[in-house]
């Protein structure tokens, strides 16, 4: 009896090493697995992004400096990348508030209809940019809904700066309320109640408690919605008309310089904008590290 006692309780103890390795063996990979998928992962990024990038420069410098230079100072490149410049500067900052507003809403509130505006937010994310462009010349075009009484008080919106700016606006306004959404909803309300009993107002609220806690993330929404507006190509395309020196946009312009063989502007443009997205991704990899830092400071202080 005692001997299978002994041996009943000594058993848990021998078990005890098991379950680690067990675990370790579930979560670790034989370092030629390892070795395989990173060189997979890189392969995949030096074909798809390395190469076409490194080509994009060589290509606008193959005919040496003046060419390039030519290219982008012409009159209808200095056109294209000022209507692109305009487009983000409306389009960004109108996101900026729309994100926040709508966040504050949907984290901070509970009402009816606030499923329906989150599947709102995420509409320009199923729907076609081209599809979007189309409907924006249904309700504005000359044969539109409000083309007539545009006509009569002699506005323009489709193929001008409105309607560029009106696609340009939809296909980037989830972007900094999705970045906002998901980190307002986990801080939760009780900073601002504390706040409030306190006696801060609304905009002291807003200004002292939520947007510090906010703002790395608002900035990363802020490059993004920034780096789409810029590259936007199918919206714009529909509601522009093409017209060189006037509503072409810089991925327009390229379009255009291509579609003539003149290979060494089309591509000194895209490096242009392919220098703007490179900006666009240290500025994001550098608010992705403040974020980081922020959460790692913030979970050390709770613990």
């Amino acid at each position: 009896m005692s001997t299978t006692t002994t041996t009943l309780a000594a058993a848990p103890a021998l078990r005890r090493p098991i379950a680690p390795r067990t675990a370790l063996a579930a979560t670790a990979e034989p370092p030629w697995v390892r070795r395989t998928l990173i060189g997979l992962a890189l392969a995949f990024l030096a074909f798809f992004l390395f190469v076409p990038l490194a080509a994009v420069f060589f290509e606008a410098f193959k005919k040496g400096w003046g060419v390039y230079l030519a290219a982008i100072t012409e009159p209808d490149a200095v056109s294209a990348i000022w209507l692109t410049l305009i487009a983000a500067a409306i389009s960004v900052p109108l996101n900026l508030v729309f994100g926040i507003a709508a966040a504050w809403s949907i984290a901070k509130f509970d009402f009816r209809g606030k499923n329906l505006l989150l599947t709102l937010i995420d509409l320009p994310f199923s729907v076609s940019p081209v599809i979007a462009g189309l409907i924006y010349v249904l309700i504005f075009g000359l044969q539109g809904w409000f083309g007539a009484s545009l006509r009569d008080h002699d506005l323009r919106v489709i193929f001008a700066l409105p309607g560029i700016a009106l696609a340009t606006v939809f296909v980037t306004f989830p972007f900094v309320a999705r970045e906002l959404i998901p980190l307002m909803q986990a801080q939760g309300q009780e900073q601002e109640e504390a706040a409030r009993v306190l006696g801060a107002s609304g905009w002291q609220m807003f200004w002292r408690v939520t947007l510090p806690n906010v703002k790395w993330a608002l900035l990363y929404g802020v490059i993004l919605c920034n780096a789409r507006a810029m590259g936007e190509f199918g919206a714009v395309s529909v509601v522009s008309g093409h017209i060189r020196g006037q509503t072409n946009t810089m991925p327009l312009h390229i379009e255009i310089l291509y579609n003539e063989y003149q290979f060494a502007a089309a591509f000194a443009v895209a490096s242009l904008l392919a220098l703007l997205a490179l900006v666009t991704l240290v500025l994001k990899y550098a608010v992705e590290q403040r974020v980081k830092k922020q959460k790692r400071s913030a979970s050390g202080r709770n613990e």
